[in-house]
């Protein structure tokens, strides 16, 4: 590989890492992994605005991190991390995997 090359996958990790550094992305990531959910069911279990929970959506769809799936009139975001497989081991150590499942499970 050359070096150009190098440096623009580096360009790449630091803009997904940068995506990443912000906790309600890394949320939303949790809650993903371990089902996949509506914008309301994600807003309603982060406790925050829809416009917020959609703009953050809106950034982890754009990086390929999540795909969207509709249904009738809804849409439903499950995780994308075929080209990001240590991605999945990261999110799976995320503090408060249980509490997550609690409440994820409330929803069935």
């Amino acid at each position: 590989m050359n070096e150009e090359g190098t440096v623009d996958e580096l360009r790449e990790m630091a803009e997904l890492l940068k995506l990443l550094g912000e906790p309600m992305r890394l949320a939303i990531l949790a809650l993903l992994q371990e089902k996949v959910l509506s914008v309301t069911e994600i807003t309603a279990l982060l406790r925050a605005s829809q416009p917020n929970t959609s703009q953050h959506l809106r950034k982890l769809r754009s990086a390929g991190l999540i795909r969207e799936t509709k249904r009738g009139q809804w849409v439903y975001y499950s995780l994308n991390l075929e080209e990001y497989p240590d991605l999945r081991v990261f999110l799976s150590q995320l503090p408060g995997r249980e509490k997550r499942r609690l409440e994820l499970s409330r929803l069935e």
